[in-house]
């Protein structure tokens, strides 16, 4: 399948000979079409006053220009993008400003950064961010390179009196005599992975999944997905049918993606197939549902129209819902649902006909109610007399939760009680992780059962840094010996270091960290003897702040003081993480080793749901980080019968021996 290539454009592009000849009204008439917006004054004035300044700095120089020179992902545009011989600039003006604030020296490293991690041609090429606050004080120019030694130096401040000296520093201290090929820099292949966070705010505002996300070969699963299940839709409505799909994928592959694209696409009741993306997992709808409505709010007032949050608030929550509330609704309404598509997120989590009985008697106050959730959630779908489909996105090995059913609760309702629905499975669903294959041999008896390959999402998309990290993170939870070898792909591109020192891990993190992205200590929810870490997981966070909060507030993930778990952190990532391993989970030659704490001791788990479900919270927790991670495992304390050494050491050592640089 031939992939649309995603072209960085920009809005004036010129080699610095022709751009030196131009008069600068020519050059801001040439920036106003290519941008084909009204433009405010202060733009205008602030592209003028940045031209003469290039003019001045740039006569004896040979390389080449861009004024407004896009960043997909992020949606904004750098000021100037200026290439000398094999060097990039990434120059953000502040015109007027005296000051370097924080939030702009991210800025321009975000924008240098993007081009790191996302640009091939810049991979390549030594990074340059500038920031010129136009009018500040003179400070001493340095410049630094990190520990990631990947061509990208840390921003550069400086003021408009002083550009060309930074410029002509950066020259003499990284000389060469290479030169950019302008136009393979250009058409280079440009393929952003963004964040969940990020990939939900650009769905919603109308940006299509290809714009956003990776467009190589391993990549193209996601768009076949999503099409897929759009001419799944399609069929259904055309034919008058009911049907159920499972959509399955290795951890962080973009099922969410694929959810939210699916309901993005179905916003509006003009077609009739309206789709509602529904998710069990509460962080998860918080946080997105609080993002969507701050970015609401911004881009309204960024067209001059004023909405107050509770407003955008509300047209988010037609969009993404917690699935109880839309089981609760129908519990009171039997009309058929507004919605004709239902999409599940993390399907696995529905809860058993146990679990949802007892909730409803100890609960709601229901005492004759006699479904499962898989089963009652179909049957809302199921009041419509016309067609419905539930899109159930499933991921292996990830119940964290006690009465959560697996997918086998889903197949079976479908056999039980909707027979007449036609279901539309991943071949991958027969795969050990889902443990799913007898429900569906019994399913395929009296039902209709479609196989396709569409519906298996085999790459990971949360790392771009490196495919094979939840390919080891398995392997190293399974005690498997090729996890050995699986490191040896991963090590040169994914950073994953082991340490016994907390504070050492913590100053890792945030020299790791560049611009804006986010770290963040995690750990699992029976992490009850870290106390003297200054961890305690019976603190509740507030993972909306948690999550979306900048540097400066104290509830953010960046202060490294409160610490995420299982449940607050699944289905959404960080760019780089701590996680922090306690006794509750040791490693021996036997298997793993599980315990709860209980009281005033650790106490072995027998009951292997329990253990299971210990294990995947570690399997959460290990693959939350985009670019790179740090692991914990404390010393002990040989006077305290809680943390004794040996409950942490064989552990330590067993990570250290697949091949992890010890801090």
């Amino acid at each position: 399948m031939k992939q649309k290539k995603i072209m960085l454009n920009y809005y004036y592009s010129d080699k610095l000979s022709e751009f030196l000849q131009k008069l600068p009204e020519t050059i801001i008439g040439e920036i106003s079409v290519s941008g084909r917006l009204g433009h405010i004054n202060t733009e205008l004035y602030a592209w003028e006053y940045q031209i003469n300044v290039l003019k001045a700095i740039l006569q004896n120089y040979e390389g080449h220009l861009f004024f407004e020179f896009s960043i997909p992902r992020m949606g904004k545009r750098v000021d100037c993008l200026l290439i000398i011989r094999n060097i990039v600039f990434v120059i953000e003006f502040k015109v007027g400003e005296k000051v370097f604030t924080n939030q702009n020296i991210e800025q321009v490293w975000d924008y240098a950064l993007d081009l790191k991690n996302f640009h091939k041609p810049s991979q390549s090429l030594l990074l340059v961010p500038v920031l010129v606050a136009t009018h500040s004080k003179n400070i001493q120019l340095e410049i630094i390179s990190s520990s990631h030694n990947d061509n990208l130096i840390n921003p550069l401040k400086t003021n408009s009196e002083n550009l060309g000296l930074t410029i002509n520093k950066v020259l003499e201290f990284f000389s060469t005599d290479e030169i950019v090929d302008i136009n393979d820099y250009v058409t280079g292949s440009y393929s952003p992975t963004p964040s969940i966070i990020e990939a939900a705010i650009k769905l919603y505002n109308n940006h299509n999944v290809e714009e956003i996300t990776r467009n190589d070969a391993d990549a193209t699963n996601l768009n076949l997905t999503t099409n897929y299940i759009s001419e799944t839709i399609e069929h259904a409505k055309s034919n008058k049918r009911k049907i159920i799909c499972f959509v399955t994928g290795v951890p962080g592959a973009g099922k969410t993606l694929v959810g939210l694209k699916v309901a993005t696409e179905h916003l509006d009741n003009v077609k009739g197939n309206t789709s509602v993306f529904l998710s069990g997992n509460k962080p998860l709808v918080d946080i997105l549902q609080e993002a969507l409505t701050r970015d609401r709010v911004i881009q309204e007032k960024l067209i001059g129209n004023k909405i107050t949050k509770k407003q955008a608030r509300e047209s988010v929550k037609a969009f993404i819902q917690i699935i109880h509330h839309y089981r609760d609704e129908y519990l009171r309404d039997p009309k058929p649902p507004y919605d004709h598509v239902a999409i599940f997120d993390e399907a696995q989590r529905a809860w058993t006909k146990e679990q949802t009985v007892s909730f409803m008697q100890r609960k709601k106050g229901i005492a004759n109610f006699q479904y499962s959730e898989p089963e009652f959630l179909i049957s809302c779908l199921d009041r419509h007399k016309d067609w419905a489909v539930v899109v159930c996105l499933v991921g292996g090995g990830q119940e964290i939760n006690t009465g959560e059913a697996g997918i086998s609760e889903w197949l079976a309702a479908i056999k039980n009680q909707f027979p007449d629905w036609e279901t539309r499975i991943s071949p991958n669903l027969f795969d050990s992780e889902y443990a799913a294959q007898a429900s569906i041999e019994e399913l395929k008896r009296n039902s209709e059962v479609v196989f396709n390959n569409n519906l298996h999402l085999a790459v990971s998309m949360r790392s771009f840094r490196a495919e094979y990290v939840s390919k080891l993170i398995k392997e190293i939870l399974d005690i498997d010996e090729n996890a050995k070898n699986t490191y040896l792909q991963v090590q040169d591109k994914y950073p994953i270091v082991i340490t016994r020192d907390y504070d050492k891990a913590k100053q890792w993190l945030r020299e790791k960290s560049r611009g804006s992205e986010r770290y963040g200590v995690v750990v699992s929810s029976q992490a009850y003897r870290l106390k003297p870490l200054a961890i305690d997981v019976k603190t509740q966070i507030n993972h909306v702040h948690w999550f979306l909060d900048g540097k400066d507030d104290i509830r953010s993930s960046y202060f490294l003081e409160d610490v995420a778990t299982e449940f607050q952190v699944q289905g959404l990532e960080l760019d780089w993480a701590c996680v922090t391993w306690d006794g509750d989970l040791r490693f021996s030659k036997e298997g793993w080793k599980t315990y709860s704490f209980v009281g005033n001791k650790w106490q072995n788990i027998l009951k292997e749901m329990r253990k299971k479900y210990l294990i995947n919270a570690y399997r959460v927790l290990l693959t939350r980080a985009r670019q790179g991670m740090v692991i914990v495992i404390p010393e002990g304390n040989q006077e305290d019968h809680t943390r004794q050494p040996e409950f942490y050491d064989s552990t330590f050592n067993y990570l250290k021996s697949i091949g992890f640089t010890t801090l």
